[in-house]
């Protein structure tokens, strides 16, 4: 069974910049693609970012796009969030998920998820 830890949440100034990590264990997740989500208190789970399994093909919701960038490396089983220009509106706890089949933007339809790695962004 694989398992997911994110890490490399914290808290910074509007207008900073955080990179987050996840580091799959358990099993490969070189075939999946892979996807951030984050949510805020009293909100839904939301879309922010996903990567096809050889890294070629990115995805991002508009709120993010141009600020944030996924990337991943198969070898060390790793997915990255480089958060870029954060804004108050940024503040959430990131999760990271793998899905087997193709990409998708609902949460629904990934298979595995890591525990959420806090993010606070002050104003």
């Amino acid at each position: 069974q694989g398992q997911l830890v994110e890490s490399g949440g914290g808290l910074v100034q509007a207008g900073g910049s955080l990179r987050l990590s996840c580091a799959a264990s358990g099993r490969t997740f070189s075939g999946y693609v892979m996807g951030w989500f984050r949510q805020a208190p009293g909100k839904e789970r939301e879309f922010v970012a996903t990567i096809t399994w050889s890294g070629r093909r990115t995805y991002y919701a508009d709120s993010v796009k141009g600020r944030f960038t996924i990337s991943r490396d198969n070898a060390k089983n790793t997915v990255y969030l480089q958060m870029s220009s954060l804004k108050p509106e940024d503040t959430a706890v990131y999760y990271c998920a793998a899905r087997s089949s193709g990409v998708s933007y609902l949460s629904r339809e990934y298979d595995y998820w890591g525990q959420g790695t806090q993010v606070t962004v002050s104003s």
